[in-house]
């Protein structure tokens, strides 16, 4: 048997990749997730000098996702130059195929040459390049889906987060873009594990979604995936109240005045035999914490007003 290679191009890996991986991972000798050190054009959002750590990272949400599945793999960061990483990686370990994850349109060199042509043209029929196509373009296209994008950072391990996502998809089909911007103290590496946790209970339920840690503070974070991202709403998970630094800061406002798409809240903190007791006890739905945006219920761009949110348990004083 021969090793198996992921690589990914200025993208990160989503369920497309990690289908075709279980599909061949018993195949091949050992998995092997490589990205070359280039600044990505969607799926997460580094400063410009910060292009190693973009890839690591890029690298170590994907590891983490294998992992969930039950599927070991070694990473591995590249050379800045899309071919030449291509090419060491195929010479390092003679994979029998690559799972080419990168955008339909991906282009390298002063040339501008397609990555996939050139791959196939290279490589094969020594070794066979399997282009993996990120989704962006077919999302654009289909007016049925909802593409949410989810900030979120220490309640990515909530279960209550996990289960807002897997009900907005049981009405109607979604993608989640799920970013976590920088946090004081928190390891990029305890993000990643548990961002990767979230994607894979999507994914089991059939629920595309990519996500990355990102450098910028929260305001940019958001910005930024606003400008590379077909986005149609946005979901931003905190922590209770006074516990929220993300609350205090005053983010979700700051971002209904930058965009005009819909903005909705997802707190964290309140059980959900709170809620019952309060509907119970005939409160509204917006003392129940009940109803949002993306329910209808919810306000938009610049209302200047919070919405009601669903809430669940954390402790800290970060998102």
């Amino acid at each position: 048997m021969k090793p198996l290679v992921l690589f990914m191009n200025e993208v990160a890996g989503g369920r497309l990749l990690l289908e075709a991986t279980l599909e061949r991972a018993k195949q091949a000798s050992y998995v092997v997730v490589v990205a070359p050190q280039n600044q990505p054009s969607v799926g997460q959002l580094f400063a410009p000098e910060e292009a190693r750590e973009a890839a690591r990272v890029r690298v170590e949400v994907t590891l983490a996702v294998l992992d969930e599945f039950g599927i070991e793999a070694v990473g591995e960061v590249l050379d800045p130059d899309t071919d030449l990483a291509l090419g060491d990686a195929i010479r390092s370990h003679r994979p029998s195929e690559v799972l080419l994850s990168c955008l339909y349109d991906s282009r390298f060199g002063f040339t501008r040459k397609d990555l996939v042509e050139w791959a196939k043209l290279k490589f094969e029929p020594e070794v066979t390049i399997t282009h993996i196509p990120v989704r962006i373009e077919d999302d654009s296209l289909r007016q049925d889906l909802t593409h949410t994008l989810v900030v979120s950072n220490l309640t990515l391990s909530q279960s209550d987060l996990e289960q807002r996502l897997l009900d907005r998809s049981s009405e109607r089909p979604h993608r989640f873009t799920i970013i976590a911007p920088a946090t004081e103290g928190v390891p990029t590496g305890t993000v990643s594990r548990d961002l990767a946790r979230l994607m894979a209970a999507l994914y089991r339920e059939g629920v595309d979604a990519t996500g990355q840690p990102m450098s910028p503070d929260p305001f940019s974070a958001v910005k930024a995936a606003i400008e590379h991202y077909r986005v149609d709403d946005i979901l931003i998970s905190t922590l209770p109240g006074e516990e929220s630094r993300w609350l205090q800061d005053d983010l979700i406002g700051q971002v209904r005045e930058y965009t005009n798409k819909p903005v909705s809240h997802h707190e964290c903190g309140r059980p959900a035999a709170a809620v019952a007791a309060a509907v119970a006890a005939g409160g509204t739905v917006e003392d129940s914490g009940e109803g949002s945006a993306d329910d209808g219920a919810g306000e938009t761009a610049g209302s200047g007003s919070e919405p009601p949110a669903e809430r669940s348990t954390a402790e800290s004083t970060e998102e």
